[in-house]
């Protein structure tokens, strides 16, 4: 048998937490002293030991550990516990890498101050447009509240068309505009260019976006997500380019997507700023 002090070693654990574990019943010593009160271990307790590990690790409660040790829970329960939590990682991992990619673009917009192309932008005036669009309210203008309405309402908005029968013409056209009295939320346009007339039987709406008399615009390359790729960048490009020639901006962007073809990296999107 083992001391504590030595189970404790070979289990690369400390000596309080099995205690703690002797107290609430999850790991019992095979005996203990009664006169001294020292705990003695088996070898054979270092399996189950390191199951009460693995699945602390995994996430569940000293509870839930107990329950799965002395089979309380069943194959199919404990199957469904796994998958919750392996999901749980996978959107933790996700969420991680979605931090870091904002990391990086920060980084990479650091080391480009100073050196922004502001030639890049163009003044141009911005035609009104037909289109069909689809709605809804993200809580911010952020990237992480943004990119998670907008990529369904377009899913969704491709496939309300193609059941109406209803086809693009155009470029899509995302925008943007503040929720009254929203604190921050806004409402986030997903629309595609058509040449249709507006339908009540529709479940979308089409409607004309107005002309746009001066914009500043500016040419994008890679994914819209400002927390991956150079995003960021152009957008403090438009920004440098603004502060510099003292303009003053009149609303939202409007996102005009050029080119869409699966591979991300070789999106071609337009930034039209209106401009006061």
């Amino acid at each position: 048998m083992f001391t504590i002090g030595d189970f404790a070693r070979h289990g690369r654990v400390s000596a309080r937490m099995l205690r703690h574990y002797d107290a609430i019943g999850l790991l019992r010593p095979a005996r203990t002293d009664p006169f001294s009160g020292y705990r003695y271990y088996t070898a054979a307790q270092l399996a189950q030991l390191n199951r009460v590990i693995a699945l602390k690790d995994l996430g569940f409660t000293l509870q839930q550990v107990r329950e799965i040790l002395e089979d309380r829970v069943g194959p199919d329960e404990l199957r469904g516990m796994l998958t919750l939590r392996r999901a749980e990682l996978e959107a933790a991992m996700a969420a991680a890498a979605a931090r870091l990619g904002q990391v990086e673009a920060r980084l990479r917009s650091i080391e480009s101050e100073g050196h922004m192309p502001t030639e890049d932008v163009v003044v141009k005036s911005i035609p009104a447009v037909r289109v069909a669009e689809l709605s809804a309210v993200a809580a911010s203008f952020e990237p992480r509240d943004i990119g998670p309405v907008i990529g369904p309402l377009y899913e969704e908005l491709f496939r309300r068309l193609e059941a109406a029968g209803v086809a693009g013409t155009g470029p899509g056209i995302a925008y943007y505009e503040d929720v009254p009295d929203g604190d921050g939320a806004v409402v986030v346009h997903a629309a595609l260019t058509v040449c249709a007339e507006p339908d009540p039987a529709h479940d979308f709406r089409i409607v004309d976006l107005p002309p746009v008399e001066r914009a500043a615009t500016i040419v994008h390359r890679g994914p819209m997500d400002a927390a991956v790729g150079d995003m960021l960048r152009t957008e403090q490009i438009l920004a440098a380019w603004k502060d510099a020639g003292g303009h003053v901006s009149a609303g939202y962007p409007r996102e005009v997507s050029l080119e869409c073809p699966p591979d991300r990296e070789k999106w071609v999107t337009e930034i039209q700023e209106p401009l006061a």
